[in-house]
């Protein structure tokens, strides 16, 4: 029987995004299939890649030499969806890559079931958008990508409360902020496959950063740390610039995190 922490690993050293998510998919419905009968799969030791596997293309820029996207036009749109398709990719590898980098840290079972949980609905969003963007005529890869989406997996390698703080609490919960706006976009459009498509993530996101804050928040508890120091000074050591205003405080709120964490580390609108 392969642990869970091969099974995170597979996916991890899969390439094809296509092929990737149909794996994690298989794996969850393993993990979850277990767990309703009682059985118990391991959740093992690996040795996952520092950087998990890509196809060919998309061609992976530093983030500054990514074109701009402009979403007024059919372009722009097609631009505005493929960068949505590259983040729910490496979001996948992101949360595999939680329970195969930190087996040494002792959770509860609830833990790997928000992170399997959390992977197959990334996985899904992954397909979702990349149906759109077929709709559309065109497909994942079809544009170049930004080549620093990993840099805070890298970054947090050997820092469990890094990586809750600065993934999910940071990284997810900018997506509550901006999704709204993304959404609208496609509605102006009449188009709405893509609506629908990114309802669900929206609605599924709020979830994802709420594990965050609920195993940062347990791991606080377990040392007697106080959580919103902790928070920012992780923040500070492993964010890379000021956290961006406007902030969704009601999405924020459902998901575990008060203003009082995220504003002192904001910069200017």
């Amino acid at each position: 029987m392969l642990s869970l922490t091969d099974m995170a690993v597979e996916v991890l050293t899969t390439a094809d995004g296509r092929e990737k998510t149909a794996l994690s998919h298989r794996h969850a419905a393993t993990w979850f299939a277990a767990r309703a009968a009682g059985e118990e799969i391991p959740i093992g030791t690996a040795q996952p890649p520092l950087r998990p596997a890509r196809p060919e293309k998309p061609e992976l820029l530093d983030p500054r030499e990514v074109p701009r996207r402009r979403p007024g036009s059919p372009q722009g749109r097609i631009a505005l969806l493929h960068a949505v398709a590259h983040i729910e990719l490496n979001a996948v590898d992101l949360h595999w890559d939680i329970i195969a980098r930190f087996p040494h840290v002792p959770f509860p079972p609830g833990f790997y079931d928000d992170w399997v949980k959390a992977a197959d609905e990334e996985s899904k969003h992954f397909n979702l958008i990349c149906d759109c963007l077929e709709s559309l005529g065109s497909h994942y890869g079809a544009l170049p990508a930004h080549a620093g989406m990993w840099r805070a997996a890298e970054d947090t390698v050997n820092d469990i409360w890094g990586r809750l703080a600065v993934v999910p609490m940071v990284l997810e919960a900018r997506g509550l902020d901006v999704t709204p706006g993304m959404i609208e976009v496609f509605r102006k459009a009449g188009i709405d496959n893509v609506v629908e498509a990114m309802e669900v993530i929206y609605a599924e996101e709020v979830g994802h950063v709420a594990y965050g804050s609920k195993w940062f928040h347990f791991l606080c508890g377990r040392e007697n740390r106080d959580p919103k120091p902790a928070f920012h000074a992780l923040v500070q050591q492993y964010f890379h610039g000021a956290l961006k205003p406007p902030f969704n405080e009601e999405k924020r709120a459902e998901a575990g995190l008060p203003p009082d964490f995220y504003w002192p580390l904001a910069g200017e609108s």
